[in-house]
């Protein structure tokens, strides 16, 4: 069977991409049997865990077609700096800066 280059519509933010024949053979190698349902670049944000979390709205777009995720501002319990995290906080638990989170999982041996 010779394989050729594939046009596939993103599922998630609706681009058409090429999935070529080195990509199917890499595919193919790894045992997948199907074809990928999102673009590199979705593919890359659900990887990351970004992916399903994106909030609507008229200006929410980041320039490529994609929404930006929805961010809520926050104060640090550890140090009292101003920040944003991506979720609505609730009060009932301490919420950190990025740069006090990453210091505290150290600590705690979470990497």
């Amino acid at each position: 069977m010779t394989l050729t280059d594939k046009t596939i519509t993103c599922r998630d933010c609706g681009r058409q991409f090429v999935f070529t024949v080195g990509e199917q053979e890499f595919f193919a190698g790894k045992g997948f049997a199907n074809d990928p349902k999102r673009c590199p670049e979705c593919r890359a944000d659900h990887k990351a865990g970004r992916g399903g979390s994106y909030s609507g709205g008229a200006d929410s777009s980041n320039g490529r077609g994609r929404l930006r995720r929805e961010m809520y501002p926050a104060v640090c319990a550890h140090c009292g700096r101003e920040t944003e995290v991506p979720f609505q906080p609730r009060g009932d638990k301490p919420v950190y800066c990025s740069e006090c989170y990453k210091a505290l999982e150290r600590r705690e041996g979470r990497w």
